[in-house]
């Protein structure tokens, strides 16, 4: 696999860890991970802490141009929110570790410049479905069903 998208997966098995949502996040710039984040929603108590908010929270503030120079890996295909978070701030690529078990705004986020990259990580399916099959509320109420 990528070695940052292993980073990645290695913030998603820190949540599923916590007894979270086995999400994870990292954002690389100049071919150096600046950030990493997991999902925390359930362990924060927050409405708004997915992987990728948590690691860009994790990154401190960067500059327009830091960001227009930045990749984002996450586990999972972003959300609305984590979508919007890379349009606002204008990260140009986002690798994605799977698509299958929810796929966010893909063709809209492409629609508006941004380079996305699925992986098809069958490590990053298992630890969705994983979490899917044993406990169904938590991810339903991650994704707002």
């Amino acid at each position: 696999m990528d070695k940052f998208m292993d980073a990645a997966i290695e913030e998603a098995r820190k949540g599923r860890a916590e007894n979270g949502i086995p999400i994870g996040s990292v954002l690389v710039l100049d071919g150096k991970i600046v950030a990493r984040g997991h999902n925390q929603r359930i362990q924060k108590g927050s409405a708004v802490l997915h992987a990728e908010m948590d690691c860009l929270e994790n990154a401190g503030r960067l500059t327009a141009a830091d960001y227009k120079r930045s990749t984002l890996y996450s586990t999972l295909s972003p959300c609305d929110m984590c979508s919007g978070a890379v349009l606002l701030y204008g990260i140009p690529k986002v690798v994605i570790g799977e698509n299958k078990t929810f796929q966010g705004p893909e063709e809209y986020v492409k629609s508006r410049g941004v380079e996305l990259i699925v992986l098809d990580s069958q490590e990053c399916k298992e630890l969705m479905n994983e979490l899917i099959s044993t406990k169904p509320e938590l991810w339903n109420e991650d994704i707002g069903e």
